[in-house]
């Protein structure tokens, strides 16, 4: 099965009219435990013209023991990349939607540290639903892009680079709290963590209205 590869059409058509692409794509939205992450990676027209890192796919299709190489080669290519993030207390407060619109606000405001800005952007935004605004920022232009994590380079890399950093804290906090495993199923919904749940309990890092409330739905 051949699987397709990002390209940059659609940036190269955008930075036409904008100086910048900023591309952001979430990272654990499905999980019952840890935080959700929003990573944002920045492309100009000088990068559009470079090749595009080997093996750069949407982190899903990407083997877990090519991620890490794939995502650092990714973050030498973009012109800038940040990973901003909402807890499972954030997402308990105010919902999920809201807090992929926090996580990407803070990814952002991490670009614009930087020197980034965001207002001389377009943002690519990986989905069907804009979440950026709502949460605040309605200075930016965004554009959402159904399957942008597999068609465009830039939101390919953001994709990669955020699930990296999310599995990295995940395994942190395995050290933590073994008996979860999130070492292996990085707080998602697998047959181990329900287990776990039933026997153990939920911890602090678990979304409390995702693991009790659906608890008749994911058990």
């Amino acid at each position: 099965m051949t699987v397709a590869e990002p390209r940059l059409t659609l940036e190269r058509r955008l930075l036409r009219e904008h100086a910048l692409v900023i591309a952001c794509d979430e990272v654990g939205r499905g999980a019952l435990a840890g935080p959700v992450a929003v990573g944002a990676a920045v492309v100009d027209a000088p990068r559009s013209r470079k090749r595009i890192p080997q093996g750069l796919r949407d982190s899903k299709l990407v083997p877990e023991p090519k991620r890490a190489d794939v995502a650092a080669r990714a973050a030498t290519w973009v012109a800038a990349s940040a990973v901003g993030w909402a807890s499972s207390e954030e997402i308990d407060e105010i919902g999920i939607m809201r807090a992929l619109g926090l996580a990407s606000i803070r990814a952002i405001a991490d670009l614009r540290a930087h020197g980034v800005v965001p207002e001389d952007a377009i943002v690519i935004l990986d989905g069907n639903y804009d979440y950026i605004r709502p949460a605040g920022e309605w200075g930016l232009t965004v554009r959402p892009v159904i399957k942008a994590d597999r068609d465009c380079a830039s939101a390919a890399a953001a994709s990669v680079i955020a699930k990296v950093a999310r599995d990295r804290l995940m395994t942190e906090l395995h050290d933590e709290l073994p008996a979860y495993n999130w070492a292996r199923n990085k707080g998602y919904a697998s047959p181990d963590h329900r287990q776990a749940i039933r026997t153990h309990g939920i911890s602090r890092h678990h979304r409390a209205s995702w693991s009790i409330g659906e608890a008749p739905t994911l058990f």
